[in-house]
């Protein structure tokens, strides 16, 4: 089976699950790429795909499950038989159920998982002095990507249609994991370094950062903590302190590779 028209999904907060998404999809030799980025708002009206594409869908996790926004988003796509690539980025510590939950998502909205991985990028809290998967997905994890379309693309061009394959298993529980009741916080501004040049209110995938009194205002009841803001600031004038980080440095430091199901 050949696909010539691959569409990319991906919320992609610090770029991460971007990244790989397209590192994956340039290896599968498509003559048209599209692409739906749900990062900063979902589709007004749900959309469905057909059959004669191949579509891949990339998502961070957030405390071994897929991050709740991008979840949400992801509902409004539907599939018809649709060949679908599940991935999920983590950050350096485990995804846990993330994977198996997003395969399970996208099989109920009528998609066909025909392949799946689990990626590392840079952890949302790592910081220059207690860093966590700092600078990832990098060169090597860009190049296994590539490998994995490669190796996606000919799994496909050995069938004739999707019924001739298995069904996928990936690594993952259900029931899911159940996460914790999550702490209100958002990062801070230094005011004696911001400027208000809105970057952040822009990159904030959940239209969390506001003007209030003329000051920078980050609402914690909708922060979902994917510091997008922080590492985006071109004046570093954001932080965001929590105990979690030196625990995920000491802990979670050393080098994690991708986990693939082809």
């Amino acid at each position: 089976m050949q696909y010539q028209n691959i569409h990319l999904i991906y919320f992609s907060p610090t770029h991460t699950s971007a990244k790989i998404a397209y590192a994956i999809a340039e290896a599968l030799e498509a003559d048209t790429l599209s692409e739906s980025d749900i990062t900063h708002e979902g589709l007004k009206e749900p959309l469905s795909m057909g059959g004669n594409e191949l579509v891949i869908v990339a998502v961070p996790v957030y405390g071994g499950r897929v991050a709740e926004t991008a979840m949400e988003r992801i509902r409004m796509f539907k599939g018809n038989a649709t060949p679908v690539i599940p991935v999920v980025v983590y950050g350096n510590r485990d995804y846990e159920d993330a994977l198996k939950e997003l395969s399970d998502a996208l099989s109920a909205q009528g998609f066909v998982p025909v392949s799946a991985g689990a990626f590392i990028g840079e952890h949302s809290y790592s910081r220059k002095d207690m860093p966590i998967a700092a600078g990832r997905p990098d060169k090597d994890d860009l190049l296994k990507a590539s490998e994995f379309g490669s190796e996606i693309l000919k799994k496909l061009d050995n069938v004739s249609t999707l019924t001739d394959l298995q069904p996928l298993e990936v690594k993952g529980n259900f029931p899911y994991k159940v996460k914790g009741p999550s702490t209100p916080q958002a990062p801070v501004t230094d005011e004696d370094l911001c400027t208000q040049c809105e970057y952040c209110i822009d990159v904030c995938p959940v239209a969390a950062i506001s003007i209030v009194d003329d000051r920078m205002f980050s609402d914690p009841s909708l922060c979902i903590k994917c510091c997008a803001c922080v590492k985006e600031c071109p004046e570093g004038a954001r932080t965001f302190d929590t105990p979690y980080t030196a625990m995920l440095h000491k802990n979670f430091s050393a080098r994690r590779e991708p986990e693939l199901f082809i």
